[in-house]
């Protein structure tokens, strides 16, 4: 935009107080020419909006809210994440990550702790049930917190207004949240998919817990910037001379959060919130796809975060000029000053290092100078040089000796170190998968009373997911590169070759009946009672539903029931080819839905796994679509999620969003990635199982 007609619609802006010209992040023109003229206009709509608005920074004022201002990094949590919860140990490892975040990242200010998607939908759960069934409950999300806190760190909940179609609550989502945030001590709302939360949750939050923020995902309306104390900045794109975000322009204490979930090369967000003195959301697993950052990025943070937080009254004051006149092409720098000193931030656009002038700065009597990054003092003001690491960013500062204030010295050894140990490596660190082998039985020579003989076959097998952040076998996928690229809710199909042996499996799932058999004879002993046969009433299956497929048991309690029965689960593509035969069909009985062949939902629960004999598959076994989802043998772990595969669909389908998990009878070849956490919240009501034995060869290898 040339500057004449950015200087029109400015001012008409201005005077006319429409907001058409105010964009999230307001883009900067190309030439310093323009930037004088620029700064001049923002500040003219600065000051009209908070005339139009009444704007009050009141809340921003008090004392309880005092910790936003520094609150700069900010990590997304899948509460399932191998490095925040240990199953094997069976507890959180909340110090074990926050050193990790130090180690890494330079430390988080605060932790947004994610529960429910892409969980939730599989079964009438809704996303305050998922807070509840974590382990220890709200009681052990609360010393979560209080870990936290110990460690100086700031702890947010999660809210997904979208669920609406599980299991209501006896009082409205506001409340359900207020009292969710004071039972677990939390710090603050991380409102998904929503730009501003109700007027309602600010007098509720205040009574039932001080200094709860709120914090949007999508881009903040200015009428609710009063009193929503920080937002993402999200799907923003930054001009080459990095802009401006609106929100931080009118109220300085404002703090965003620059988020590209989905991008391996986290440069531009740094310099967009480098340049504004806002901070970062570091999310590295999102929702089950790994998207590491790399080790430049991780380098360049390190070096950025404690010059934020050791100066964060001038990244919150009045004293901000935007883009004054670096001296070297591609470098562009803020100006921040408050306090007796003066601050530069710089970054460089450039895809190659630059070495040289970087910046005129005025020199002051008294002043003392220095490079923030490498922590060294510089000469005088004037024309100052430096280095600058390509897509890299940089600091000065400049002050009497007494506004750097105490620690000022082992601060710039601190800083020094870290520059030592800064990398350009922009590799993405990538990671692997590995499947847990399947476990064998011994050779059956023939298959087992109620199992179907499957013979050994040579296959390819056309496997169906619907696209969802979580991915599919692989933690990292191209299908998610780039903000908003991704095709969500759209199927995507795989071929995957299979060397299948001659194998038995069940006809019908487990039943109840079955089960309460294997408990009494067995004497299974749970590590954890959370949510196991749910359903069951006095320790034995509900009246009449003997018959019916067993759930509310996890992987665990289903290879239990396996191994005491001789047999194992299925692996998924033992499944699959058991239920759609050597012709590959869509359903178990043919390539069409039809109706009444399958547990389709009408009857508002599971069935009598033989009551549709018209769906058994090409090899005879029932309830192979439908009725319940299907544990198979398929986990895998990458080291930050666990996963196993469910197939087969089943009777609930929580309607209303696409966010939901896949629910409602299912083809034969589609598979659903489950992430595993702990029993209490992986048994579920409508997953279940049944079990496949190893049979001796008999003839020829099919095709």
């Amino acid at each position: 935009m040339n500057r004449r007609r950015f200087l029109l619609l400015a001012g008409a802006a201005a005077a006319s107080g429409q907001e058409g010209f105010e964009q999230n992040l307001i883009q900067a023109p190309a030439g310093p020419a323009e930037w004088p003229g620029w700064r001049d206009a923002l500040a003219r709509w600065r000051a009209a909006a908070r005339t139009r608005l009444g704007y009050s920074g009141a809340l921003y004022r008090r004392p309880d809210f005092a910790w936003v201002p520094s609150c700069f990094s900010c990590c997304f949590v899948m509460l399932c994440d191998e490095t925040f919860y240990d199953h094997a140990r069976a507890r959180y490892t909340v110090d074990a990550f926050l050193d990790h975040g130090v180690k890494e990242f330079g430390g988080y200010d605060s932790l947004v702790l994610w529960h429910a998607y892409p969980r939730i939908g599989l079964d009438d759960r809704n996303q305050f049930d998922f807070y509840r069934d974590m382990p220890g409950g709200l009681e052990g999300l609360r010393e979560v917190s209080r870990a936290c806190h110990r460690r100086g760190v700031k702890v947010f909940v999660d809210y997904n207004p979208w669920d609406r179609g599980t299991r209501r609550e006896q009082v409205d989502d506001i409340d359900a949240l207020v009292a969710l945030v004071a039972a677990v001590e939390a710090d603050g709302i991380f409102l998904d998919t929503m730009n501003r939360g109700a007027a309602a949750f600010r007098a509720k939050l205040d009574a039932a817990r001080k200094g709860v923020v709120l914090e949007s995902e999508l881009a903040l309306p200015l009428a609710n910037l009063h009193d929503h104390h920080m937002s993402w900045a999200q799907w923003f794109r930054d001009s080459r001379a990095p802009g401006v975000l609106r929100n931080k322009w009118l109220e300085r204490r404002h703090m965003l959060h620059q988020i590209d979930r989905f991008s391996r090369d986290h440069s531009a967000e740094l310099h967009t919130a480098w340049m504004n003195g806002t901070g970062m959301m570091v999310w590295e697993n999102v929702f089950g796809t790994w998207v590491g950052w790399n080790a430049r990025d991780r380098s360049l943070y390190r070096l950025m975060l404690p010059v934020q937080r050791r100066f964060a009254l001038l990244f919150s004051g009045e004293g901000w000029t935007p883009l004054v006149e670096a001296e070297t092409e591609g470098v562009y720098a803020s100006q921040w000053e408050g306090g007796g000193m003066r601050l530069w931030t710089l970054v460089n656009r450039n895809d190659r290092a630059v070495e040289g002038d970087l910046l005129r700065v005025e020199e002051r009597s008294g002043d003392e100078y220095y490079d923030l990054f490498r922590g060294e003092r510089l000469r005088s003001g004037g024309l100052l040089p430096g280095r600058m690491e390509a897509r890299g960013a940089g600091a000065i500062a400049a002050g009497p000796r007494e506004a750097f204030g105490s620690g000022f010295q082992e601060f710039l050894s601190r800083q020094a170190r870290a520059w030592r140990e800064y990398r350009g490596d922009t590799t993405f660190p990538a990671r692997t998968a590995a499947l847990k082998p399947a476990g064998r039985t011994r050779l059956y020579r023939e298959a087992p009373p109620g199992m179907a003989a499957i013979p050994s076959a040579r296959v390819r097998l056309k496997v169906e997911f619907r696209i969802r952040e979580p991915g599919f076998y692989e933690p990292q996928h191209s299908h998610f590169e780039g903000s908003g690229g991704h095709p969500l809710h759209r199927p995507i199909f795989f071929e995957r070759a299979a060397d299948l042996s001659r194998y038995a499996i069940d006809l019908t799932p487990v039943t109840n009946a079955q089960y309460a058999r294997f408990l009494k004879a067995s004497g299974y002993r749970l590590r954890f009672a959370q949510n196991f046969l749910k359903h069951w009433q006095g320790g034995a299956p509900p009246a009449g539903m003997g018959d019916h497929p067993v759930v509310y048991v996890d992987l665990e309690d289903a290879r239990a029931y396996a191994r005491w029965a001789g047999k194992r689960l299925p692996t998924e593509e033992e499944w699959q080819y058991a239920a759609q035969g050597p012709e590959a069909l869509r359903y178990p009985w043919g390539n069409e839905m039809k109706p009444g062949v399958c547990n389709a939902g009408e009857t508002g629960g599971t069935t009598p796994v033989t009551a549709f004999p018209g769906g058994r598959s090409p090899f005879g076994c029932y309830d192979m679509c439908g009725n319940t989802w299907e544990w198979t043998e398929s986990e895998r772990a990458d080291g930050r999620t666990r996963f196993s595969i469910l197939r087969g669909g089943s009777w609930y389908r929580a309607s209303g969003s696409d966010w939901y998990m896949d629910g409602g009878p299912r083809p034969a070849g589609f598979a659903a990635k489950f992430l595993l956490m702990w029993p209490g919240l992986d048994r579920c009501a409508t997953a279940g199982f049944r079990c496949a034995a190893d049979l001796e060869e008999k003839g020829d290898r099919g095709t």
